[in-house]
């Protein structure tokens, strides 16, 4: 697999960043299948983009808006526009987008559009890069229960992605396939042939606060009642925001860290952010499915343990390009309260590896409002496709 990462801060005059764009491949030798995996800032004009980008590129393209996006050359970029072109001899790419998402219809919708796209591939699918919406209403769809959907549809292959990202406004994000644009559907991309991706996932939250509740009552991801009092006294027993429904950015600091049971001994721990409150009901909603039984904890998201576990991360990942030179692909995403915690060093994470990467390895990746990666059990150290919040990966191909 070959690909090339491209960026511009251009987003007001569209000819004049597609010729930015274009004028940065003159030297990358385009293989027999393409596609851009395409990362823009919220304000862009996405259909008057593509319809430049797609009288010269003659490949599918899919993405996502993003609060600020990271390439390998540029390192940290607040605004514009970040293109990342796979190609390969020996792979194929098939892209395709749902229609807008609720917890009727998505099963099917996105039943539909995993089958025509695995139709027109000639090997089974290998990798399932995928972008979609997040949880703001409680009609919306889990974001485990996207990933659960697609792991079931591509028998376990990995999938990797995440939702899009806005200014934090939390309502103009928008997700991208070909000339559309949808704010809460599913763009996906299966990858067939000759590809072998590793995952690196580390969770920011090292420290947690005293708050130990077992979840009695919950509906996937709707949380009812925490012991004997609903979610939301819970809450005001516990000094916390209930004053208002809307409070995904009053706690986007403040993680909820529950485990998840994948059965033969394996736990996955997961932070997931907290969205809405229903003062009627007491319940709460999250952006991830949050299983009866579970014991529900807070964690405490700071500066040091950010740039730590970035660090991490990209030592691992050196180690892994230095024992596989096929491998000069990386594809990052991290979780915005991440780039809150950086509060006024908003490069720090992008800092971490600049100047480490070798030239030739081509990196780009985006803030994210959840993440997609697998991530190792506890017992057995299998790969489970799930959802998180509050985490770094990279992708590595």
């Amino acid at each position: 697999m070959d690909s090339i990462t491209l960026y511009t801060e251009e987003i007001d005059d569209l000819n004049e960043a597609v010729e930015e764009l274009i004028s940065q491949t003159e030297s990358f030798e385009f293989k027999k299948n393409s596609m851009a995996l395409i990362f823009v800032e919220e304000d862009t004009e996405y259909e008057e983009l593509y319809d430049l980008l797609s009288k010269k590129w003659d490949f599918p393209i899919a993405g996502c808006t993003a609060m600020a996006m990271f390439t390998g050359s540029e390192g940290y970029c607040p605004m514009g526009i970040s293109v990342m072109i796979l190609s390969a001899d020996d792979c194929e790419f098939a892209v395709g987008m749902t229609d807008e998402l609720d917890r009727d219809n998505y099963k099917e919708e996105i039943t539909r559009v995993y089958r025509q796209a695995e139709s027109s591939l000639s090997s089974e699918v290998k990798l399932i890069l995928s972008y979609g919406g997040m949880v703001t209403e409680e009609r919306h769809v889990a974001g485990d229960e996207i990933v659960s959907m697609m792991n079931e549809l591509g028998g376990g292959v990995p999938v990797y992605g995440g939702t899009a990202s806005d200014g934090f406004s939390f309502a103009r994000f928008k997700v991208l396939c070909g000339r559309e644009s949808t704010h809460n559907g599913q763009a996906m991309v299966l990858i067939a042939g000759n590809i072998d991706p590793k995952f690196i996932c580390v969770n920011s939250v090292e420290n947690k606060a005293y708050f130990s509740y077992e979840i009695t009552e919950s509906n996937r991801n709707v949380v009812n009642r925490l012991g004997n009092a609903t979610f939301v006294d819970t809450l005001r027993k516990e000094g916390m925001e209930t004053d208002k429904t809307d409070v995904l950015g009053d706690y986007i600091l403040s993680p909820f860290i529950v485990t998840l049971d994948k059965g033969s001994g394996d736990k996955i721990e997961v932070a997931r952010n907290l969205s809405v409150l229903n003062l009627e009901t007491g319940a709460g909603s999250f952006l991830g499915v949050m299983p009866e039984g579970s014991v529900l904890s807070i964690g405490i998201l700071n500066r040091d343990d950010v740039r730590l576990t970035v660090k991490q991360v990209f030592d691992r990942v050196l180690n892994e390009l230095d024992e596989d030179k096929s491998r000069r692909t990386l594809i990052c995403n991290s979780c915005c309260a991440r780039f809150l915690a950086l509060a006024n060093n908003a490069s720090a994470e992008a800092d971490t590896y600049m100047g480490r990467l070798p030239d030739d390895v081509s990196f780009m990746g985006y803030y994210a409002y959840g993440e997609y990666c697998p991530m190792q059990g506890s017992k057995t150290g299998r790969l489970y496709n799930t959802f998180h919040n509050f985490t770094f990966t990279i992708m590595a191909i």
